[in-house]
Formats: structure tokens, C-alpha cells, sequence
């Protein structure tokens, strides 16, 4: 998989989903229990900056983790911070080095591949997030799902799903007829009904 532009792709959809975002829509819910649509896209900022800042050796400072109020313009914000990432994860060697990802562990690096992996996964399942949140499709290219479902099977399950801050909410049962991308938000504790289903 060339991975780096899968990613590079996952994020552009992301970027097309969230201009669509304007002011009267951060107040919807998602389907992050608890969360809006602002706050949603908050995270993902922040988590753009982060990854960034992890591609670029300097992923321990909890600074670039942060999660900031929104500006004025949150599209033209994600936007930035989407940029941001996709060209640190552009840089040469980078899958290659080690990334400090503090949210993941406090004591070791993950490789730059793994990161990427672990970036690739986190917006393919946002931007449905977002596409859920706001009524439209996520509409992410078939060889999108299957990469991210791929990299997905490889995340535990179990009770480290139900421990407080987990990344994703325990598995939920797929049947065999279930699209890609429904058998890869299920494996990830989303329930592809939403909001019809809870």
C-alpha cells in the first residue's frame, strides 16, 4: 500500500466533508458519544497538528496535542491543519522515523508507518463522523475502506475498548452481508445506523 497517499486522499475527502460545515451546524451531534460537530472538529484539528508535530520529531511536546477553541472559520482552519499533516507525512524517510505519539504511549515511539496507520484509520472513521453528523455520504473510494479495514483488524478488542479515553467503543457485530465500509465502522464500536439506531 502506498500509504502516504492513501492518506493524502482519506484527508482531502475529509477536507471536502468539513466545507461543508458552517456555523449553524457545530451544534449537531455525532456519533463520538457526548460530542458536536464542533467539538469533533476540534479534535481533529488538534490531532492534525499532533500527528504533525510527531512527523516532525517533535511529537512529545503535549502542546501540539492541544485541543484549541474554534476560530471564526473552522473550515478554513481544518483546512490548514489538514495541509499541515499531509506534508509532514509527504517528507522523505518519513515512514522511517520514530514518532512520539504521547495520546498512544508515553514510552517508546511508534515507527512513522505505524503513525500513519494509525492517522489513515482516525480519518477515514472522522470523516464518516462528520458525513453522519452533517446528513451526506462520506463517499471515501473503495481502495480507502479496504486500506483502513485492513489496517482496523489489527486493533485489539476486548475490555480495552470499554477503558476510559479509548479510541474506539467496543466491537459490534457485522453480518457477512455488510459493505466494507459498515464492517469497518463496526469493528470500530460505530453503529453505521446512526442516528436512526443508538
Amino acid at each position: 500500500m502506498d500509504l502516504v497517499d492513501l492518506n493524502r486522499r482519506a484527508v482531502d475527502r475529509c477536507v471536502e466533508l468539513v466545507a461543508g460545515v458552517d456555523a449553524a451546524a457545530l451544534e449537531r451531534p455525532t456519533p463520538c458519544a457526548g460530542w458536536t460537530l464542533g467539538d469533533l472538529l476540534a479534535h481533529m484539528i488538534a490531532q492534525h497538528r499532533g500527528f504533525a508535530a510527531a512527523a516532525d520529531g517533535n511529537g512529545r511536546d503535549r502542546a501540539a496535542w492541544e485541543v484549541r477553541p474554534l476560530g471564526p472559520d473552522p473550515a478554513v482552519d481544518y483546512e490548514a491543519a489538514a495541509r499541515g499533516v499531509q506534508a509532514s507525512f509527504g517528507a522523505d524517510g518519513v515512514l522511517d522515523r520514530e514518532c512520539w505519539l504521547p495520546e498512544f504511549s508515553e514510552d517508546s515511539p511508534f515507527p512513522g508507518r505505524m503513525a500513519l496507520t494509525f492517522h489513515l484509520v482516525d480519518y477515514v472513521v472522522h470523516g464518516w463522523d462528520v458525513a453522519a453528523s452533517l446528513g451526506v455520504e462520506a463517499d471515501f473510494a473503495a481502495d480507502l475502506v479496504a486500506a483502513a479495514q485492513r489496517i482496523a483488524e489489527q486493533v485489539p478488542t476486548g475490555s480495552v475498548r470499554e477503558e476510559p479515553g479509548a479510541a474506539f467503543g467496543p466491537a459490534l457485530p457485522a453480518e457477512p452481508t455488510a459493505s466494507p465500509m459498515d464492517a469497518l465502522l463496526l469493528h470500530l464500536g460505530r453503529n453505521p445506523s446512526w442516528p436512526k439506531v443508538g
